[in-house]
């Protein structure tokens, strides 16, 4: 056993900075690099990519990734583990075996995480008695079957674990949950137990807190922000971890941002609900039992957690086509930008009722005076104003019509328009969330290592 291990964040999301993995496996020690490319809009996109070309959905990011950093990681042995595979890490596995024989790079080992993609076993699921009823609403998933872009289940860390214990020095899955990335190689290192509830749980938090890149290092700091030095140049969290469950929170030397218990716990309260009970498929985390010790020089360390086994079922992200929408803007200056911009709405929405279209939704925000907070904003008095609008409705033939009386306003509505922001709005389709919930016995993860 290894008496510490240094797991370093590379990417908070498809389409994170994409200097972070190179700088994290070239200024500074480190074991493992993970790279958290998917949310849940993120899944029904790759899916919609793969329905089009059967090589693609992936993350396209993770090769351009790959390019730049395969010869160091293979030089210095760190392991790189990612859910960037999406809804086809198969073809992900192939085009990085590309990469490496172009690069001349040879004996590298791949792990493959395969089984959360259950698009394809829906109708037989339910057809067994699985209803995968949708979390919030109640609604049965056989209701929008047959307009489903994607359903994955979220698995968590053993899957990787097995590959790590195969060998595999990548190992690429497609919706493992952002913990179980970071998770995966202290469980492989430490010889943590399936039951380890409160060493899991402890694994779990780093995870939480590695899953977001920068965001952890001064990245969309609430705090006093302006005291971040050298942003530009911002390090990632790297978590060094510990057989006994604690870990410190810090990034490389050098870098950018800050890590301080002001930014440690701003990215732990992300994304949660109920604090004492973060659910996962590897165990649930008492978020309330996490204790912070500030020590100075980017560290932070983190301790004392605990945790209680996990649930029966797995959660399952689902999407589907639901209608379509489209959004125009126009800017109006001053003087009386705000009022020239809400008779303008009112004179875009009478037309629209003229023309006999009707939506399930029009929606008007005004950048630049209450788009951000609605009702509660302000009352100021800007320079200029956005009126940005979009309609919602399963008629695509109503939103192409919708789309046609945004630039008209130019010149037979209010005076001032400043600029007409991206031509004529094109209709596109509503991805909607179905979330549900799946016994775990019915779902078979596979893994598969190969070798170049």
């Amino acid at each position: 056993m290894k008496s510490s291990i240094r797991i370093a964040s590379g990417q908070g999301f498809w389409g994170d900075l994409q200097k972070a993995p190179y700088e994290q496996v070239t200024r500074g020690p480190i074991d493992y690099l993970v790279m958290d490319y998917l949310a849940e809009v993120t899944m029904s996109i790759l899916q919609k990519q793969r329905m089009r070309n059967p090589d693609l959905g992936y993350a396209k990011d993770l090769i351009d990734v790959c390019e730049q950093i395969l010869p160091t990681i293979m030089q210095k042995g760190i392991t790189l583990i990612t859910n960037g595979g999406g809804v086809n890490p198969l073809a992900a596995r192939d085009r990085i075996f590309e990469v490496a024989r172009r690069l001349g790079i040879t004996g590298l080992k791949v792990g493959v995480v395969l089984g959360d993609d259950i698009l394809p076993e829906i109708s037989s699921l339910v057809d067994a008695g699985h209803e995968l009823r949708h979390m919030e609403t109640g609604q049965p998933i056989a209701e929008v079957k047959d307009k489903l872009l994607s359903a994955n289940v979220y698995t968590g860390a053993w899957p990787v674990v097995e590959a790590l214990r195969q060998g595999a020095q990548i190992i690429i899955t497609g919706r493992t949950t952002d913990t179980g990335l970071t998770l995966a190689p202290m469980i492989h290192e430490f010889g943590w137990g399936e039951s380890d509830w409160d060493l899991l749980a402890a694994g779990t938090v780093a995870g939480h807190i590695n899953e977001c890149g920068a965001q952890a290092t001064g990245g969309n700091f609430l705090g006093d922000w302006r005291t971040l030095p050298n942003m530009a140049d911002v390090g990632f969290p790297i978590i060094e971890a510990y057989p006994d469950g604690s870990f410190v929170v810090t990034k490389h030397e050098g870098t950018g941002g800050r890590v301080s218990r002001e930014t440690v716990s701003e990215q732990l309260m992300y994304e949660i609900g109920d604090p004492t009970a973060y659910i996962t498929p590897d165990c649930i985390a008492d978020f309330s039992t996490i204790q912070l010790e500030d020590l100075g020089n980017d560290r932070v360390r983190v301790f004392g957690i605990k945790g209680r086994p996990f649930t029966p079922t797995y959660k399952v992200s689902a999407s589907y086509l639901d209608g379509y929408v489209a959004f125009g803007s126009l800017t109006y200056s001053a003087p009386d930008a705000y009022e020239k911009a809400t008779v303008a709405d009112r004179i875009l929405r009478e037309r629209l009722a003229m023309l006999g279209l009707e939506f399930d939704e029009v929606r008007t925000e005004f950048v630049g005076m209450n788009a951000c907070h609605g009702a509660i904003a302000p009352q100021i008095v800007p320079n200029e104003v956005m009126m940005r609008i979009g309609v919602r409705g399963r008629d695509r033939r109503a939103v192409e019509a919708f789309s046609k009386e945004i630039a008209p306003l130019i010149l037979t509505g209010p005076p001032s328009v400043t600029g007409f922001s991206g031509g004529r709005p094109k209709p596109s389709d509503v991805v909607a969330y179905f979330p549900a919930l799946l016994d775990k016995r019915v779902v078979n993860m596979r893994i598969q290592v190969d070798a170049l």
